[in-house]
């Protein structure tokens, strides 16, 4: 069994305040749920074009944990006016 774990910063240049944020991160989390990963929005709350968000998903195969969370990552930088910061995945 392998436990794949990510922690994504964000930066949401359109966001002009911690509603329009919100609408934004809200809108990934739901979407990153439908795919049956555990996330949340894990820091920078109090920021308002910053974000941090986690997810993990356990897998048998570590290739197929490692590619989900590649793609997870491209599939929010294709899909949501934001840039990826930084992304931080660990595989165990």
């Amino acid at each position: 069994m392998y436990v794949a774990i990510c922690q994504i910063e964000l930066r949401i240049p359109s966001a002009h305040s911690l509603k329009e944020k919100r609408q934004v991160v809200k809108s990934i989390l739901d979407r990153l749920k439908n795919r049956n990963l555990s996330v949340a929005e894990t820091g920078l709350q109090d920021f308002h074009q910053r974000a941090e968000i986690g997810f993990s998903m356990v897998s048998n195969d570590k290739n197929v944990a490692e590619n989900i969370s590649r793609n997870i990552v491209d599939f929010i930088e294709d899909h949501y006016p934001v840039e990826i910061v930084s992304a931080q995945m660990e595989i165990h």
